[in-house]
């Protein structure tokens, strides 16, 4: 998967639902980041460069892992409890953003 086709696929899932009303940072290190402004209507979902973005909570973890996780095949509890997603700033946004994703 691309950055690109991840962001295309959290764009369409940002229009499914309500306004997330925070921002989220998607680093996927060397690969690059995603930023889901959801204090925008609609949302704003981008690539930034080098991470740099000013966000409420920031999830890192791999490009893969971001695409299994679009596509359902990686649970977001099951991949924090193993490590390969990691969390900074609010889990309460972090757990919104799960269950928008999860729909």
């Amino acid at each position: 998967m691309s950055l690109e086709s991840l962001t295309e696929q959290l764009k369409a899932q940002a229009a499914l639902n309500a306004p997330l009303g925070y921002r989220v940072l998607f680093d996927m290190g060397d690969d690059g980041a995603i930023l889901w402004d959801g204090t925008a209507t609609p949302a704003e979902i981008a690539p930034v460069e080098n991470g740099a973005a000013e966000a409420d909570t920031t999830l890192r973890f791999s490009l893969d892992d971001l695409g299994k996780l679009l596509e359902g095949n990686l649970d977001p509890t099951l991949a924090y409890m193993t490590g390969k997603l990691k969390i900074e700033g609010s889990m309460g946004v972090a757990m919104k953003l799960a269950a928008l994703l999860g729909d």
